[in-house]
């Protein structure tokens, strides 16, 4: 086990925050997992299992081991005329992974083409965009199980997937580390194009599945910066879900409020929630200096002076803090944050 001391994650962030670990360990394969895992529990070590990066606020130095899982490699599982299983390994890259897929032949991700992070991070998160969210081709989650110490599969329905949501940010966090995802992908193109936005960019164009993944492309190249030219981790807050109740009443203030109605509720638009308070744009000044929201999407927070973690955080609270006072919305943040 290569153990390296002081480690700076700012690198492996993209809202590139100064941090560091005061261990690290990259490993590839599921015995060097098992390793790492084993050492961090002899020496009583704090953990973080890292991938991309894409989705984590580091609000301070890390003062255990952080576990960089570079897991590569995927294989097909089972293969029929109509679909194909496919096992893919937490380390691989999502965005070139969802290439992959479409230039096989195999359909179901499209409109979940240019989420940045790894494939392990996607089950956790049960990532969502444009009308589609990963549990609608999930067959199931495989990792180690560090209380069992052994390795185990989870079927998609004990995952339990919800908005933005699942088991692995409760009774799984931080006890099971995925190391490879199973997906149920189609070989018959029946692109999703609901969402309005992506209507609206594909316009009179043949909504191929390849067609629906270039138009999500140029819908998110121009809401959302690349990391690495504008420090950020994508949306930074999830979209509300709210009661009937609640929901009347502000749409009785705000008519043109958009909202979707979803089985727990209405859900609104964090995005227009913000901007609506003055958030679109913002440039951080005094403590939040260095920080601020991206000008096409008010849900971005971006970093460009690649200030500390607590101050990102700051930001975030003084945006939830005026989107309370304004609408009565509690708006929760999508990172998970250490320190």
């Amino acid at each position: 086990m290569k153990l390296q001391q002081a480690v700076s994650l700012q690198p492996f962030n993209t809202l590139a925050v100064p941090a560091r670990a005061r261990y690290l360990v990259a490993v590839d394969s599921l015995g060097a997992l098992q390793e790492a895992v084993d050492y961090s529990r002899q020496q009583d070590l704090e953990r973080m299992v890292l991938g991309g990066g894409s989705n984590i606020v580091l609000a301070s130095d890390f003062p255990g081991l952080v576990i960089q899982l570079n897991l590569r490699g995927s294989e097909i599982l089972e293969e029929r005329a109509d679909a194909v299983t496919v096992q893919v390994a937490a380390g691989e890259n999502w965005d070139d992974f969802v290439r992959f897929s479409l230039d096989q032949g195999w359909y179901g991700l499209e409109n979940l083409s240019a989420i940045p992070g790894n494939v392990g991070a996607a089950p956790i998160q049960n990532i969502g965009a444009y009308g589609v969210e990963l549990s609608s081709v999930l067959k199931a989650v495989v990792g180690y199980d560090i209380e069992a110490g052994t390795m185990r599969r989870l079927e998609r329905e004990a995952c339990e997937l919800a908005y933005r949501d699942s088991i692995f940010k409760h009774a799984l966090k931080d006890r099971f580390v995925i190391t490879a995802v199973e997906l149920r992908l189609s070989k018959i193109a029946q692109p999703e194009t609901s969402y309005p936005a992506l209507m609206a960019e594909l316009a009179d164009e043949t909504p191929t599945p390849e067609a629906v993944a270039q138009a999500v492309r140029r819908v998110r190249a121009r809401k959302l910066p690349a990391p690495d030219t504008l420090p950020n981790a994508g949306s930074f807050f999830k979209n509300p879900i709210v009661d009937q109740a609640c929901y009347e009443r502000l749409r009785n203030a705000h008519p043109a409020m958009p909202a979707w109605p979803v089985a727990s509720g209405v859900k609104l638009a964090a995005g227009w929630l913000l901007e609506q308070a003055g958030w679109k744009g913002y440039r951080g000044e005094g403590d939040l200096s260095g920080l601020g929201t991206y000008h096409e999407q008010a849900l971005v927070l971006i970093n460009p002076g690649r200030v500390a973690g607590q101050q990102v955080l700051a930001l975030a609270r003084a945006i939830t803090e005026s989107v309370s006072e304004r609408f009565g919305v509690e708006l929760d943040i999508e990172p998970r944050v250490y320190g």
